[in-house]
C-alpha cells in the first residue's frame, strides 16, 4: 500500500515569513514585482545594512527581518533588525548576543547565515552554534535566548530552522558527534535531540531541513553526511534513512510528487530522488533516480510542476522531469551561484554571486527573458512580497518594485 503524502505548508501569516517564501518551496505567489532593474531602476528605496550577514530577508507585519554580524574589535556584536517596508527605516536594532572573538568561517560564509522565521508577532532568529533567540516582532525585545545546541562547526553555520508544531528543528553537524535537534518555541528549551545514525569520515553538513506528512504524521527530512534521515517531528525517533556517501551538504530538498529530492555531497554534488516512506535503511528500494549533470553544491533545487529547476555553483542551469530525472535542457548561465532559484511572475529566478539576476521561462526549452544587474555581492536568496522584492547585498538591501 502506497504511502499518503502530504506536503506540509507554513501559515499564510506573512508574506514571506521564512527561508524560501511562505512554503519553504521558493514560491512567490500571486506576486506582481517589476522584471526589470539595476542600482537605480524601479528602486523604491535602498538602504545600508550594517556588518555581513547571508541570511535572507524575512517579510511580514509590514517588516522586513535581517540578522547579520557586525565586527565589535577581535569580535563580534550578532544583531537583528526590523525595517519599514514602505521607507526602509530602521524601526529596531537588537543585539541577540556578543562574541569576544569571532570564530573562524569559510569564506564564502558569514556569522549570519541562517534565516530567521517570522510567526504570530515572534522572530525566531538563529546564529547555529552561537545561540538562537526568541525576539518580539514589534520592538525586538528577547524573549528567551538558547545556547545549548553545542556542536564544533566547520567553515561556521549555514543551515536555517525549521518551524511546526511548536517545534524549531535545525541541524547541529558539526566535525564530530553530529545531531538533529528541536527546540521548543514558547520556552527556548531542547524538546528532542538525536544523534546522526550513520558514522562519516567527515562529518559537517549545512543543510536546512524540509517538513512532509506521511500516513498522518509529520516527518522532518534532513540531509546530513553520508545519508539522509527522516526523523518524527514529535519524538526525534529517526525513521527510516538513505544512505550515499557525501559531506558539507547544503541544499534544503524539494518535496513533490510524493517524494524527496535532494543533494548528498559538496565537492562531487549528486541529485537523488527518494520515494517517501518505508521503515530503516531504504537505500536498495526507494531511490528513484540519479542525477550528477549539473548538480548543485549549494542553491536549493525548485520543482515548478512536473519538472524540477536547479543550477550549479558553477553557473549550469537545468532543467528534468522531477518524477523521472528525465533531462530537458542544460545550459550556462554564466557566474557562480549560492542564492537557491525562485518561481515569480511566472519565471524563473537565478541570482549569481555578483548582482546578476536571470528570468528564466519555464518549460522544456530554455528561453531567458532578461537579465538585470546591482553592484556587490548577492549570495542571499531574495524575499517576494506585497508586490516587491527584496534583494539582500553584502552592504544593502534593495526595495525592487514600482
Amino acid at each position: 500500500m502506497l504511502p499518503v503524502v502530504v506536503t506540509l505548508c507554513a501559515l499564510l501569516i506573512g508574506d514571506w515569513p521564512q527561508f524560501r517564501g511562505p512554503n519553504s518551496d521558493g514560491h512567490a505567489a500571486k506576486t506582481a514585482t517589476p522584471l526589470e532593474w539595476s542600482d537605480t531602476k524601479n528602486v523604491a528605496w535602498k538602504v545600508a545594512v550594517p556588518g555581513l550577514g547571508w541570511s535572507s530577508p524575512v517579510v511580514a507585519d509590514g517588516k522586513i527581518f535581517l540578522t547579520t554580524a557586525v565586527p565589535r574589535g577581535a569580535g563580534l556584536s550578532l544583531r537583528a533588525l526590523a525595517l519599514d517596508t514602505t521607507s526602509g527605516k530602521v524601526l529596531w536594532d537588537r543585539e541577540v548576543r556578543a562574541v569576544e572573538t569571532a570564530p573562524a568561517i569559510h569564506v564564502k560564509n558569514s556569522h549570519a547565515s541562517p534565516t530567521s522565521i517570522y510567526r504570530d508577532g515572534a522572530l525566531f532568529v538563529h546564529f547555529g552554534t552561537l545561540g538562537m533567540a526568541r525576539l518580539a516582532a514589534s520592538d525586538g525585545s528577547i524573549k528567551w535566548f538558547c545556547n545549548e545546541l553545542i556542536y564544533a562547526p566547520v567553515h561556521g553555520s549555514g543551515g536555517s530552522p525549521i518551524l511546526q508544531d511548536g517545534k524549531l528543528v535545525v541541524v547541529c553537524d558539526g566535525s564530530s558527534q553530529p545531531f538533529v535537534a528541536a527546540v521548543d518555541a514558547e520556552s527556548g528549551r531542547i524538546a528532542w535531540k538525536t544523534s546522526r545514525s550513520v558514522e562519516a569520515r567527515i562529518s559537517h553538513s549545512f543543510a536546512t531541513p524540509a517538513l512532509v506528512e506521511v500516513n498522518g504524521k509529520t516527518q522532518v527530512i534532513a540531509p546530513g553526511p553520508n545519508h539522509l534521515a527522516a526523523y518524527d517531528l514529535a519524538s526525534g525517533t529517526e525513521l527510516w534513512r538513505v544512505q550515499a556517501a557525501g559531506w558539507s551538504v547544503v541544499p534544503q530538498p524539494a518535496i513533490a510528487h510524493g517524494l524527496v529530492i535532494y543533494n548528498h555531497d559538496y565537492d562531487h554534488p549528486e541529485l537523488l530522488a527518494v520515494k517517501l516512506g518505508g521503515a530503516g535503511d531504504v537505500t536498495e528500494s526507494h531511490v528513484v533516480w540519479r542525477l550528477q549533470r549539473g548538480a548543485p553544491s549549494s542553491p536549493s533545487p525548485l520543482v515548478v510542476g512536473d519538472d524540477l529547476y536547479f543550477v550549479s555553483d558553477k553557473g549550469i542551469a537545468s532543467c528534468v522531469n522531477a518524477k523521472t530525472g528525465e533531462g530537458h535542457w542544460s545550459e550556462r548561465l554564466g557566474g557562480n551561484y549560492s542564492a537557491s532559484p525562485i518561481f515569480a511572475n511566472g519565471k524563473i529566478l537565478f541570482l549569481d554571486e555578483d548582482g546578476v539576476a536571470t528570468w528564466v521561462e519555464p518549460g522544456r526549452q530554455f528561453v531567458v527573458y532578461g537579465r538585470n544587474e546591482v553592484p556587490g555581492r548577492t549570495f542571499a536568496t531574495p524575499a517576494f512580497a506585497d508586490g516587491a522584492m527584496y534583494l539582500r547585498t553584502d552592504e544593502h538591501l534593495y526595495k525592487i518594485a514600482k
